[in-house]
């Protein structure tokens, strides 16, 4: 049973993450890990500065199935199945050591070894007492400690396999770091936080998936109560497009996963991430939602009690969440407007109109969306003030220029622009981004022209409309020096 339990599926960053949990269910203010790499000798040790465990406490910890996921637990526990210590552990070390200490007692040590198993005479559940011979000093920390816990992996056999050497132990590190600091971003964030990690001696610092009060973000919600539930609270949080981050914001911003896989909910319990990304199943017509690169902004945080683990179908992994299907139509509804407006973003490249489509007192836009059983087009507005000014203008030539423009209608590069987009994560660059003034200039002084001349307007009333009008609204600076040509 316990090879079997083995091959649960922990990675060594999930795994340590359950000890952590333990950690904090015991009060610990501090968790320190460390990996020290020494080929096959190589080991880790987590020690926290928790409440600690005496002799039968302990024992009863180190069983497997210690507990009932049914019982009642305290509201701040994170715990479930009793088995996270055990199952996290075995899944990436053959040996588990644990010795823990409660304040003015004595330290209690046990250790497990699936080497051992079975040869020990006159019992099938050998478990030891006291650190493997020639490994006392990885525990002898905890009796210049007032109280905590240490456990110990050695025989890393998940872990140090053939060909692993120390460069990869470095990278391990890094994905643990970044995992971690995703994980309990919640517990390590504030001035004085309730949490601190330590990897290898240097801290973890937090990771916020949401950018919290970042002052680009195109949404941040207030928190919403779940009706018909107890405790479940969700927020929609859209994140600044690339445009709008500064260079060392970009990658941190994405995530350990990169933008795609963190888009969607991230489900926490007691302020601990269990799930990171992902839409939870939900879908329009049949469908799950697919993690693309145009909803890629949108994130939700959703916070649920530990008494609504089995609502939630929360595993042993702490991996998967499922909502009840009597809550799927609130976060659907959530989910669906936080990807609307997530999708405004990443088109419009962080320069989103309101939700009514366009500003008011603009220019209309110059192309159009039709929708028809055949599918959607796209359309030259011909109504455009410098589309009309020009047809109106154009005498004899105006045939071949309604020629020009439906030839660009039907040849939009759709396949080629979504392939581009795809492979570069972006989308193409629009709106003038990066032209230099002058070539702005250009087209800002014809559309001026246009709405003076052909619609009428005051210089004033068309440098008002101009400022309003994607994208000359990030040109304001060029809409102000906009002036009447003098006609010769």
């Amino acid at each position: 049973m316990l090879e079997s339990l083995r091959g649960l599926g922990y990675a060594p960053a999930t795994a340590l993450a359950d000890l952590i949990d333990n950690s904090i269910a015991a009060n610990s203010s501090e968790v320190s890990i460390q990996f020290e790499w020494a080929g096959p000798q190589s080991w880790v040790r987590i020690i926290d500065d928790g409440n600690g465990m005496e002799d039968a406490a302990l024992e009863a910890g180190m069983r497997l199935g210690a507990r009932d996921p049914r019982a009642e637990r305290a509201t701040t526990d994170l715990g479930r199945f009793g088995l996270g210590l055990k199952t996290a552990s075995f899944s990436q070390a053959r040996r588990l050591t644990v010795a823990s200490k409660q304040k003015a007692g004595p330290v209690a040590c046990l250790r497990w070894d699936l080497d051992l198993i079975g040869q020990e005479p006159g019992t099938e559940w050998p478990l030891f007492e006291g650190a493997a011979p020639g490994s006392e000093h990885l525990i002898a920390q905890l009796d210049h400690m007032e109280h905590g816990t240490v456990v110990l992996w050695e025989n890393l056999d998940r872990i140090v396999t053939d060909g692993f050497k120390s460069t990869d132990m470095i990278e391990l590190m890094e994905r643990v770091d970044a995992h971690l600091a995703m994980t309990f971003h919640r517990l390590l964030e504030g001035q004085q936080p309730e949490l601190r990690l330590l990897l290898n001696g240097q801290p973890i610092r937090p990771w916020d998936p949401f950018l919290t009060g970042h002052p680009s973000k195109a949404l941040e919600s207030p928190e919403y109560r779940i009706v018909h539930t107890t405790g479940v609270t969700a927020q929609c949080h859209v994140l600044p497009h690339r445009d709008m981050l500064k260079s060392s914001e970009q990658e941190s911003a994405a995530g350990p996963a990169g933008w795609t896989q963190q888009e969607g909910f991230y489900v926490y319990r007691n302020r601990r991430l269990l799930l990171a990304g992902g839409w939870l199943g939900l879908g329009d017509g049949g469908k799950p939602w697919p993690r693309d690169e145009a909803h890629r902004l949108a994130r939700i945080r959703l916070d649920i009690p530990n008494s609504a683990d089995a609502d939630w179908k929360i595993n042993v992994l702490k991996s998967t969440a499922s909502p009840p299907v009597r809550l799927r139509s609130q976060l659907h509804r959530l989910a669906s407007e936080t990807r609307n407006t997530a999708r405004k973003v990443f088109a419009h490249r962080g320069h989103i109109t309101p939700a009514t489509g366009a500003r008011p007192n603009a220019v209309k836009e110059a192309w159009q969306a039709r929708r028809s059983a055949q599918g959607t087009s796209y359309r030259i507005a011909r109504d455009h003030d410098l589309v009309a000014s020009i047809l109106n203008r154009a005498g004899p030539l105006k045939p071949d220029i309604l020629a020009l423009l439906r030839l660009i209608e039907e040849t939009v590069p759709v396949q080629r622009i979504w392939l581009d987009t795809a492979e570069d994560k972006e989308t193409p660059r629009t709106g003038f981004a990066g032209a230099p003034d002058d070539e702005v200039m250009e087209t800002l002084n014809s559309m001026f022209d246009a709405l003076v001349k052909f619609r009428g307007l005051s210089p004033s009333e068309a440098r008002e409309r101009l400022s309003r009008t994607p994208p000359f609204d990030r040109h304001l600076n060029l809409v102000s020096a906009l002036k009447v040509k003098e006609t010769e």
